[in-house]
């Protein structure tokens, strides 16, 4: 028998937890834990798991987890892993309620995903509710500092819930993007309120040189075609305005990396990042040949906009780079560019499919025709 018991807030002790905890065979809580019993085991989450589910079914096992063991720790996972006839869960509060509580908030307002020990933020989460509720490690804040690098203070509003449950804990406002004072060693969370309305992804709402945007209709057909899901690493080369790269966070909440190696198409894109409210995104200006090899992680969907041959040269690159079942689309308006891709991708015996696009506009009163220049697209899957 398995049950799993939430210690509430507070210091990493039993106080708050009333259990006869001789009736169990073994008791089991994280390293960090104030306890000292002869039944035991403190013990890292993998460790934890992997007693728990070797022995429920023989032994009577007390798992103690911090704040709700139905709100983001460990125990929500193990527990669906257990026979519910093995279960017994008893609740606590968790930080997430008491500032809810405290501040007055809907909870139905509220998004809410842990950034404790895990490394990247949930894009489906962040930003996209009037509040997103942030349960924290030392190096959380600096990870969205990081994010929230083209929005501006007034974007967004921020408060800190530090050491909940103790003598000394504090729940008010902090400007994220100045010194932050506070012990983040410590315990604490973070509730974000947006001050911001998303606009919407129409031409004349992005910045940009005059040519250099990949208009809405080839915007729209281009995303469709690299089945984009949300927090997918995105590659935007030869990003323009990054109305690609833009769109697709927005409308898929991908993780992107934009490539542009032209200063004023780049400073262009910045502008476009912080009107439309991206966030988790990277901008690299210079050839984008010369940042491939220094970014670690694999891209699942690289778009190829523009970079002229040097990019085309690289293909073979790229595709060996992409994750399994990624996927590579290439825009192309040049016959020149399109025999060269071709022969690269043919040498390299990576498959392709070549889709040929002629759409033409209709403009004024009158309805004069506005010539469109016809667009290649190739698509790249990587197949097992």
């Amino acid at each position: 028998m398995l049950t799993i018991a939430g210690n509430g807030m507070g210091d990493y002790n039993f106080s708050n937890i009333d259990l006869d905890f001789e009736q169990f065979d073994k008791i089991i809580c994280d390293k960090n834990f104030k306890e000292d019993r002869k039944n035991l085991l403190k013990l890292g989450y993998r460790e934890a798991k992997n007693y728990i589910l070797e022995n429920y079914t023989s032994q009577n096992i007390l798992y103690v987890v911090t704040g709700s063991p139905l709100f983001f720790s460990a125990g929500t996972i193990i527990a669906s892993l257990i026979d519910k006839k093995y279960l017994k869960i008893i609740n606590n509060s968790s930080s997430k309620d008491y500032c809810l509580a405290t501040l007055g908030i809907d909870e139905s307002k509220v998004n809410y995903f842990s950034l404790h020990g895990r490394k990247n933020i949930d894009l489906t989460k962040f930003l996209t509710n009037q509040y997103t509720f942030i349960l924290c490690d030392k190096d959380t804040i600096s990870k969205i500092q990081k994010a929230i690098k083209y929005l501006k203070a007034n974007d967004i509003e921020i408060f800190i819930g530090f050491l909940l449950g103790y003598k000394s804990q504090k729940i008010q406002t902090i400007n994220i993007f100045e010194k932050i004072n506070f012990d983040l060693t410590k315990p604490y969370v973070l509730l974000i309120k947006k001050l911001f309305t998303t606009p919407k992804s129409r031409d004349e709402n992005f910045v940009t040189e005059r040519g250099m945007i990949t208009k809405e209709y080839k915007r729209n057909l281009s995303l469709q075609n690299l089945d984009l899901e949300p927090n997918k690493i995105f590659w935007d080369i030869g990003a323009g305005s990054g109305s690609c790269g833009i769109e697709a966070y927005k409308r898929y909440r991908v993780k992107t990396v934009f490539f542009e190696k032209n200063s004023l198409r780049v400073q262009n894109i910045k502008q476009n990042l912080s009107n439309h409210f991206v966030v988790d995104c990277k901008l690299l200006e210079g050839e984008a040949t010369d940042f491939f090899e220094t970014i670690a992680e694999n891209p699942d969907r690289i778009f190829v906009g523009g970079g002229g041959e040097k990019v085309i040269k690289k293909l073979s690159y790229l595709y060996e780079r992409l994750e399994v079942e990624g996927i590579m689309l290439i825009n192309i308006i040049t016959l020149k560019h399109l025999s060269l891709t071709i022969t690269i991708l043919n040498e390299s015996k990576i498959k392709y499919e070549i889709f040929s696009l002629s759409l033409t506009a209709y403009k004024g009163n009158l309805d004069l025709v506005e010539p469109e220049r016809q667009l290649f697209q190739i698509k790249i899957r990587k197949n097992p």
